[in-house]
């Protein structure tokens, strides 16, 4: 018996202090957003709408028609300024109809991840730990592709292999364990040298090899690991209570993801545990801090926020471009759309940051379904875009122009697509 108390008490010790060892591990010391206010980005008027009944019958047509009839599972978030127009949850985070969702459970965004990243790395560009036109091969030097830059990463323009083609190519395997890492993406790049998927800097293409190194290089800059940083940059400073960059302790806890009807769950895959390009679980509420934040003057220095919403890959005439973690549509009218999606395993995510209307709209769902895009279409009830007008309004006028079930959103160079 006392041998036992004994044993309770080391490891009632242990775990205090790992707590404390946790807690001292998070203070922030990094370049942050902490000063930012959340409360005090918009005035009364950024938040007011001449037609705010109107919108909101619209919104809730537009969730009853996608979200209900279509047996969706996640979050769905509409706010102007610091006032939310609507907010509903419905599904289930755990098989067997565990876990209701609701405003407090974090689901995975997949690629919207990609906006989390870029502003780490360009909190850092500002603090002068990076700079934007800096060589990967200053950070890892033997990666053997010495043309590309930070700035080819962060803007689609490295030409560098997608790491999981690579990967399918090459038949590899996770070298230690079940998962690939991203030091292991690293490693297999010097290792085995896979030709430019197209010359660096010559045009856009989609790769998530880019934020997987982008992920790498915040780890070496801030000497702490890439989920601790983003609690220290990101999470912490704008009170994003319930996010976090998936681990693999974070297993029992994550949220899973299901195929596209009943409750069938998509299985673990050996990518799983690489970060930066997607792995961060969030709510709607926390990624509305997010956004709200990047409307304020105290975001970034005005230069280099404003660098982040430049289309920068301009070889092809098109719609579609690609700004700094951003997507974008520049219509024929001169208006400028904002957001970016997001697609892994079950999961589908659409955030959109409506710069002139200071509108955020955001859906993540857990099961599987093309639906959860038609979200960008809203954007025309707030600001004057044509085409997505023509979208919404093809939504809500006939249950048979629902969107379509889509697979992976497909990419072409120099004009970006879904």
């Amino acid at each position: 018996m006392k041998q036992k108390f004994v044993a309770f008490l080391i490891l009632f010790f242990l775990l205090v202090s790992c707590k404390k060892d946790e807690n001292s591990s998070l203070k922030n010391d990094l370049p942050n957003y902490g000063n930012v206010e959340l409360d005090d980005v918009f005035n009364k008027e950024d938040s007011k709408l001449i037609n705010e009944s109107e919108i909101e019958n619209t919104l809730q047509l537009y969730y009853d028609k996608v979200w209900e009839k279509g047996e969706l599972s996640g979050g769905f978030l509409v706010a102007k300024g610091d006032k939310i127009l609507f907010e509903k949850y419905r599904g289930y985070a755990k098989e067997n109809d565990q876990i209701p969702i609701t405003k407090n459970v974090p689901l995975h965004v997949a690629s919207v991840s990609k906006t989390l990243t870029a502003m780490a790395v360009l909190k850092l560009v500002e603090a002068g730990k990076i700079k934007l036109h800096q060589k990967v091969t200053d950070f890892f030097p033997k990666f053997p592709y010495p043309e590309v830059e930070v700035f080819h990463l962060i803007t689609h323009r490295s030409g560098l292999p997608k790491y999981e083609y690579v990967i399918d190519e090459m038949k590899l395997n996770p070298p230690h364990g079940k998962y690939f890492t991203n030091q292991d993406v690293l490693d297999l790049l010097i290792k085995n040298k896979p030709e430019l998927a197209r010359n660096t800097n010559t045009g856009f293409m989609y790769c998530n090899t880019n934020f997987a190194l982008l992920a790498l290089i915040i780890e070496k800059v801030t000497k702490n690991s890439f989920p601790i940083a983003m609690q220290k940059m990101i999470f912490q400073p704008l009170k994003m209570k319930h996010s976090y960059i998936f681990q693999p302790k974070d297993s029992l806890r994550a949220a899973q993801s299901f195929y596209n009807r009943g409750n069938k769950l998509f299985p673990n895959d050996k990518l799983d545990w690489i970060y930066g390009d997607k792995n961060c679980y969030t709510t709607p509420r926390d990624l509305l801090n997010f956004s709200k934040a990047m409307f304020s003057e105290k975001f970034l220095r005005k230069s280099l926020k404003d660098s982040i919403f430049q289309p920068y890959s301009n070889e092809r005439p098109g719609v579609n471009n690609y700004g700094m973690g951003f997507r974008m549509k520049n219509f024929d009218n001169g208006e400028r759309l904002i957001y970016h999606n997001g697609w892994w395993h079950g999961s589908n995510s659409s955030f959109s940051h409506l710069l002139k209307s200071k509108v955020t709209i955001i859906a993540i769902g857990n099961r599987f379904s093309g639906r959860v895009y038609s979200a960008l279409a809203l954007s025309g009830l707030f600001e004057d875009f044509p085409p997505e007008k023509e979208k919404l309004a093809k939504v809500l006028s006939d249950e048979k122009e629902q969107p379509k079930e889509i697979s992976e959103p497909k990419e072409v160079s120099g004009d970006v697509t879904e």
